[in-house]
Order: structure tokens, then sequence, then C-alpha cells
């Protein structure tokens, strides 16, 4: 993976506490940045789930047939509206099979 250099300023006590753990103060930096960067990424990822885009409300009412009309030329066998189980969006519940 490339690099790139950065400065960063931080407390003479965070430091200390850093060499106290790990010689190596990139190291420990990068792994606490991406172990930050992971929750983060969950918590959108939740966020999202919680409050679906506006966008997904239209794909869900439109139903699965006409979701399938909207593929891309070319992308015709990526899905088949026969398989699996049939699913309704609701605010309150999520994604639920549906009642047919």
């Amino acid at each position: 993976m490339p690099k790139a250099r950065i400065t960063v300023t931080l407390p003479e006590e965070v430091v200390g506490d850093i060499d106290r753990h790990e010689r190596n103060r990139s190291r420990f930096i990068l792994e606490a940045v991406e172990k930050e960067l992971k929750h983060r990424r969950r918590q959108e990822l939740l966020a999202s789930v919680s409050n679906p885009h506006p966008h997904n409300d239209e794909i869900a009412e439109a139903g699965i047939g006409e979701w399938g009309d909207w593929k891309a030329e070319g992308d015709e066998d990526l899905l088949d509206p026969e398989d699996g189980s049939s699913v309704r969006w609701s605010p309150d519940l999520g994604w639920s099979e549906a009642d047919d």
C-alpha cells in the first residue's frame, strides 16, 4: 500500500502512553485509526439501516418485478424475479416477508 507522510500533534502524555505500549508509534497510530474507521463505518451502516434513503422506499414500493426492469443493458441474467421470497419494506419493521 502506498504511504503518505502526515504530521500529527499530540499531548506529551499521550505520546508517553503510546511509547509505553508500542515502540513503533506509526504502527500504533495506524492500528488505532483503522479501528476507529471500522467503528465509524459500522455506525454509518446502522444509521443507514435505521433511516434508509427515501429512494429505497420508492424501490420497495415498485416491487421486485419493476426493480428488475431498471437493470443496465447486459445485466439481464443478474436477477430472477421468480426466485426467492417476496419481501415488503415497512418503516417500522424494516424488511419482512410479504403476505401474498
